[in-house]
């Protein structure tokens, strides 16, 4: 039977993250990989994070990375001149060193690789199965999949986490640290707050598993 290893929020831990694939071995033909989003900032190894993602998707056929609103407003900042503060005040700066700067003729720009631009434009806003909905920080209730904003799937905290009732299909999200995987009937959550000293976890499915580092 095939398997859904969905990874929470990583944050530049990079050495947690190395750790975590020494300890899960999904087939590479078979099983299917889902990144929650956050791969970057706060932590001290953003650069090399993506690196890491992005030799697994020649390694493995089905790797799902998903959008976080640290990779969002990253864009917004390197492509768009915009959320600065907001994007150095969630840990930007870890990133911006992590990567460096290169000299252009417009002054100094950060030095982010054309294969890693790529991927954090190309990260999807969720990724969806028969049995389950996978979304960096969840949904807003009472609206259906399709018609959700971009700033409810990477921002949205107590208006779905207080949200008991059936969305259709389980939620797997990060975006909101715990101390412990949360598990309740229509939702888990697996950002258990690896930057700040706490686990990095992946959640196997069907069989909800965890394993953490």
């Amino acid at each position: 039977m095939a398997k859904i290893y969905a990874v929470g929020d990583i944050h530049g831990c990079l050495t947690k993250l190395k750790k975590l694939f020494e300890r899960i071995s999904p087939d590479p033909e078979r099983d299917t990989v889902v990144f929650i989003g956050d791969y970057i900032d706060r932590g001290p190894d953003s650069k090399t994070v993506v690196e890491f993602v992005l030799s697994l998707k020649y390694q493995l056929k089905n790797v799902i990375c998903l959008l976080g609103n640290h990779e969002q407003t990253f864009l917004n900042y390197y492509l768009h001149q915009k959320d600065g503060d907001l994007f150095y005040l969630n840990g930007g700066e870890t990133t911006v060193a992590s990567y460096g700067f290169i000299d252009t003729p417009k002054g100094k720009k950060i030095n982010v690789p054309e294969r890693h631009l790529h991927f954090f434009t190309s990260l999807l806003p969720y990724y969806e199965t028969d049995e389950y909905i996978f979304v960096h920080a969840g949904i807003r209730p009472g609206i259906s999949l399709d018609k959700q904003t971009t700033d409810d799937l990477l921002w949205i905290r107590h208006e779905f986490i207080r949200y008991f009732n059936d969305f259709g299909k389980i939620v797997v999200f990060g975006h909101t640290p715990l101390p412990e995987p949360l598990f309740e009937s229509n939702k888990i959550g697996i950002d258990t707050g690896a930057v700040h000293g706490g686990y990095l976890t992946c959640i196997v499915l069907p069989e909800n598993k965890i394993i953490q580092v």
